[in-house]
């Protein structure tokens, strides 16, 4: 990968290499996030005042389940957004 310096906007496709530092205007998301595997987590996501719903919860949010070996991806923002799994038929919509 190569690297260049540059200001100004920047949308990268392929991530970025080491730092990103400087002055950030407005929020920054990230869309993919994986969370260390955890058991439990069907319970969790859920539950719509869990933290895993109320608290940094992004599109694509990425969750790995141990318990089932199901990986969830947040579809929404809002705490009662539903979840996909990657099975392609389970969803959990808290509640």
């Amino acid at each position: 990968m190569a690297s260049t310096t540059f200001s100004g906007p920047v949308t990268s496709t392929n991530g970025f290499i080491g730092d990103v530092t400087g002055s950030v205007t407005g929020a920054v998301y990230s869309n993919y996030t994986i969370t260390p595997g955890q058991t439990g987590l069907a319970a969790a996501l859920g539950a719509v005042g869990n933290a895993l719903n109320t608290s940094g919860k992004v599109i694509g949010r990425t969750l790995v389940d141990l318990d089932d070996g199901l990986i969830y991806v947040a579809t929404g923002t809002a705490a009662a957004d539903p979840w996909k799994a990657s099975d392609g038929t389970t969803s959990i919509t808290p509640a």
